[in-house]
């Protein structure tokens, strides 16, 4: 695909009028939504009239009157929709860390001991495989570590509990199918338990149609809700009223404005929510999912998934035939991957020092470090282009080819990598 290519695939896509929606800077080709997803132009002004109009000028009342105590429910309806639950399954709280604590302690709870045994993936977030440990060793339990995922069906056995996965893998970008892991392990007798942060907003997930357990997810990647923007926790209907999440916090209590000083959990998912929600991040997010009410107009999930999989799916093929050297490291075959492409370079090319000498020269993706380092690539159908695959292979193959990675400045490593 040349540019001449990209562009009449750019005048005939579909979502071309998201674009349009985000600010995006000048000369920028943003490959990191994956990561943090790009601000909405809308967004700052949401803001503004949050926290000039709704606390500056009607202070506490806009816990009323601007909805602000709905907010937990009212986002996590709206993006229920693109998770395959229904309205009022879904609630936007706290971080995906905090959610997992939540639904992982309640998994091991339905289990009443009989099973101990937590199985994930060793490449997993880490955030993952942390709070798994740490729940384990409350219960008296184990967390197992598979090195692939072809490892994970001679582990659900008897002592299985709960199976953990996130949905796309953050590294390479592996999409599971969890409908069939879903199944395999409920045979067993052991409960699902997913992770969506990198899929949400960017790829088809049916939370209801696989019958999983439990879901968790953050929505500052493709969701575009802005950094740290709350998370969201789903827990399917028929677990409902039969424990209790361990956070037991005044507002998941079913008559928070009682003051009583003995817990009682409120119905449904609202159970899950535990502080004050953050109503001015809150704020962020809800004008982040106007865009993808538009983008429901514009064909929807099925639309999204359609330039995913082209973009990506271009991206491969122009690394494959420009690039000789450099591997992918995600899946070929579309339906196992999600919305990025993961690279490794040769080993004697630093690859921290390409992602900055990208990022010096306008094409933001960011790096991973592991075995092997990986250069990822995130496209978000609702901004991404076909000329933004163009122009990033070719600065790829200019920083590789030009050596201009070997610059001292970028080899120095920040805080965030």
């Amino acid at each position: 695909m040349n540019r001449q290519d990209a562009e009449l695939l750019d005048a005939q896509d579909p979502l071309a009028p998201l674009r349009a929606f985000f600010s995006l800077p000048e000369g920028v080709v943003y490959l990191d939504g994956n990561s943090l997803g790009a601000l909405p132009k809308a967004t700052p002004e949401h803001i503004r009239r949050t926290v000039e109009q709704e606390w500056g000028h009607d202070l506490i009342a806009s816990w009323n009157t601007a909805g602000w105590i709905d907010a937990p429910r009212r986002l996590g309806d709206r993006i229920a929709p693109w998770i395959g639950a229904r309205s009022g399954e879904v609630l936007v709280a706290d971080s995906t860390s905090v959610n997992l604590y939540k639904v992982m302690h309640a998994a091991l709870q339905l289990q009443q001991g009989q099973r101990k045994v937590v199985v994930s993936e060793r490449s997993n977030f880490p955030t993952d495989n942390y709070i798994a440990q740490s729940v384990v060793r409350a219960h008296g339990g184990e967390l197992v570590l598979v090195d692939t995922p072809e490892d994970i069906p001679a582990l659900l056995d008897d002592r299985c509990a709960v199976l953990m996965l996130t949905h796309v893998n953050y590294r390479t970008g592996r999409m599971h199918d969890m409908a069939l892991l879903t199944r395999w392990a409920q045979q067993a007798g052991a409960l699902a338990v997913w992770d969506l942060a990198h899929s949400a907003g960017a790829v088809p997930v049916d939370l209801l149609g696989s019958a999983a357990d439990f879901a968790v997810g953050c929505s500052y990647k493709y969701l575009n809700g802005g950094p740290g923007a709350p998370a969201f926790v789903w827990a399917h209907p028929r677990h409902q009223g039969q424990v209790w999440q361990p956070l037991t916090g005044w507002l998941g209590h079913a008559a928070p404005f009682a003051f009583t000083p003995d817990y009682r959990p409120a119905p449904g998912i609202q159970q899950y929510q535990c502080g004050t929600p953050p109503i001015v991040a809150m704020a962020a997010l809800e004008s982040a999912l106007d865009v993808f009410d538009t983008a429901q107009q514009l064909g929807g999930m099925a639309a999204i998934r359609a330039k995913s999989v082209a973009l990506t799916e271009a991206f491969i093929a122009a690394v494959d035939a420009e690039l000789p050297g450099v591997q992918v490291q995600s899946p070929r075959a579309s339906a196992q991957r999600g919305s990025q492409v993961s690279l490794s370079v040769p080993s004697d090319v630093d690859a921290y020092a390409v992602v900055q000498a990208l990022i010096a020269r306008g094409v933001v993706g960011d790096f991973r470090d592991g075995d092997p380092p990986l250069l990822r690539f995130g496209f978000t159908p609702l901004y991404t282009r076909h000329t933004d695959v163009v122009d990033a292979v070719s600065a790829l193959k200019d920083v590789l080819s030009s050596g201009d990675w070997r610059a001292p400045g970028f080899q120095r490593k920040g805080k965030v990598t």
